[in-house]
């Protein structure tokens, strides 16, 4: 199976993040600007966390918070769980779903290489199918 060493090649290793000190709504203008469901909390080359759409949701607006005037820090999922570009693209499934998170920030050698999310990892698992498929019916029709 594919690791993920192999999703960043194909698309790309552009990471998207903020300071813990950012208000929330800077964090949610550069999410729909960027058309992304997250970002990482970077303090330098540092990865301190990430946030989502989700943490804004449920506790900004559900909590009744002020966007403008509440920090990324407060809000934020720390520590990000993280993966390393050996790891497998299963065992990625595996955490997101276990762990009900979408994102999942790339670290080697202490330093964020890639994010990858749930929907990039569905589309290797399709992938991987499509192609074992194609090769069962070559072996059937051969």
């Amino acid at each position: 199976m594919r690791q993920v060493k192999h999703l960043l090649e194909g698309k790309g290793s552009q990471i998207f993040s903020i300071a813990p000190e950012a208000q929330v709504l800077e964090a949610i203008k550069h999410m729909a600007e960027r058309r992304v469901g997250a970002l990482l909390v970077m303090r330098g080359e540092q990865l301190v966390g990430i946030v989502s759409e989700r943490d804004y949701a449920r506790k900004v607006i559900l909590q009744g918070r002020s966007s403008a005037q509440t920090a990324v820090s407060e809000i934020m999922s720390s520590p990000a769980l993280t993966v390393s570009p050996d790891t497998d693209v299963f065992d990625c499934m595996r955490l997101c779903t276990d762990s009900r998170i979408r994102h999942l920030p790339v670290v080697e050698k202490n330093r964020v290489v890639g994010v990858i999310s749930i929907g990039d990892l569905v589309k290797a698992v399709i992938d991987a199918q499509a192609e074992q498929i194609e090769q069962l019916q070559r072996y059937i029709t051969s």
